[in-house]
Formats: C-alpha cells, sequence, structure tokens
C-alpha cells in the first residue's frame, strides 16, 4: 500500500498562511484527514480471513500500521453469514455471563455458540458474541473504515489523493481562525468551511455509488 505524507500538503496550506510553521501545518493536516475520513467513511479496508479461537471473545484488529478503525462495514462468517453489529450495553443485555475470564471446555459448552454480533470496543479491539464454541471452525473477514491515528505522519496515497481537497479545505477552515496569528482571515476560513462541506458531501456520494477506495487483502465472498 503506497503511503503518502502529511506535509506533501504543505505547499497547498502555506500561501494562505504565510509565516505558519511546518510542524503547525502538518498538525492541523493530520486532523484534517481524520475528520475527513470519518465524515465520508471513504478509507474501506479489508482484514485478511482468520480463524476464530474456541472461547475467545476478544479480538484486536489486524490493521495498518498508524490507523484507527472509525466504522465496522461488514464481517462475514465462514464466507456467508453476516455478524450484526450491537453496542456494549446490548451485548451485556443479551448475554448476561458473557465476560468470562475462563477458555476451559465446560466453560466454551455452557457459554460458547456461533457467533452472530460484533461488538466495537475501541478503535483497536472488538468482541465476537457469543464466544466462538468448539463445535467448528469459525472463520472470519472483516471490512471497515479506517483514519489516521493522532501520530501518523501518512496515510494510504490514493485516499489521501481523493480527499485532497477536502483536506486542504478543512485545514485552512481551521488554521484561518486561530487567533494572535498574522494570517488570521475568518471570512477567508468561512469560505473554506462551505467547501469542505461540499467535498465531503461529493465524496460521501461516490462512496453510496461504489467509488470509494479500498485497501483489499483478501479474496471476495463466495454467494450461494
Amino acid at each position: 500500500m503506497a503511503k503518502r505524507t502529511f506535509a506533501s500538503l504543505a505547499s497547498r496550506v502555506n500561501p494562505s498562511v504565510p509565516g505558519c510553521s511546518l510542524p503547525l501545518m502538518v498538525e492541523h493536516i493530520r486532523n484534517a484527514a481524520i475528520i475527513a475520513c470519518e465524515r465520508t467513511l471513504a478509507w474501506r479496508y479489508e482484514q485478511p480471513a482468520y480463524n476464530l479461537t474456541p472461547g475467545k471473545y476478544v479480538y484486536d484488529y489486524n490493521k495498518p500500521t498508524d490507523t484507527e478503525v472509525h466504522a465496522v462495514m461488514h464481517v462475514a462468517l465462514n464466507e456467508h453469514e453476516a455478524l450484526s453489529p450491537i453496542t456494549l450495553d446490548q451485548a451485556t443485555d443479551l448475554f448476561p455471563g458473557w465476560v468470562r475470564a475462563s477458555t476451559t471446555a465446560q466453560d466454551i459448552a455452557d457459554n460458547g455458540g456461533q457467533p452472530r454480533f460484533i461488538v466495537q470496543v475501541s478503535p483497536s479491539q472488538y468482541n465476537v458474541l457469543p464466544p466462538p464454541n468448539a463445535d467448528k471452525t469459525y472463520t472470519l473477514r472483516m471490512i471497515y473504515a479506517l483514519k489516521p491515528s493522532r501520530a501518523a505522519g501518512e496515510m494510504d496515497e490514493g485516499v489521501m489523493n481523493q480527499l485532497e481537497e477536502a483536506i486542504v479545505s478543512k485545514t485552512l477552515q481551521d488554521l484561518l481562525v486561530l487567533p494572535g496569528t498574522a494570517w488570521s482571515d475568518r471570512e477567508l476560513a468561512s469560505y473554506h468551511a462551505k467547501q469542505f462541506i461540499a467535498r465531503v458531501s461529493e465524496n460521501r456520494a461516490h462512496a453510496n455509488i461504489g467509488r470509494m477506495r479500498a485497501s483489499l487483502t483478501a479474496k471476495a465472498p463466495r454467494f450461494a
């Protein structure tokens, strides 16, 4: 997966904020990229298929470095059965005894089953419920929307190219309202705020008709 640095957009931002330091520009470019990814869900990633462990319900996302999972888009069990997303509160209501430290054969038999739900616990972890039993092998395949982490210095090149106009507009919107700067210009910031909304709407429309960028790492599912 080719990468592109946030600093590569500095040349587009700098003319509107003369005197702004490169580190400050990069900080706001990264923040703008995170928000653009959250609003558009444009960065789709397919996690390689893997086998679940009997009795284990907590898993880490196998995602690219310096990224976070913003939203789970699709989860398939054994290639054709979809898992439904639920909240942590719903999980507790449906499975009052699901949090168990022991994964003995008896615990797995008493509390396990065929997984039917997925719970996004954090940007790095998720749960599958009920915990998988040992009756057969369960293979999970996931597609989710990514965003850069707060420590990232770069992101997927194709996605960044697609979102470049939105990222630049959001960066300038935020930089131009910073107090005590020589480049502060609220009228121009308002213009870029409107441009950001327009670019986000455009990318959402592209995603709705299947024109979003994706990082695919596993074959497509087979449907019966």
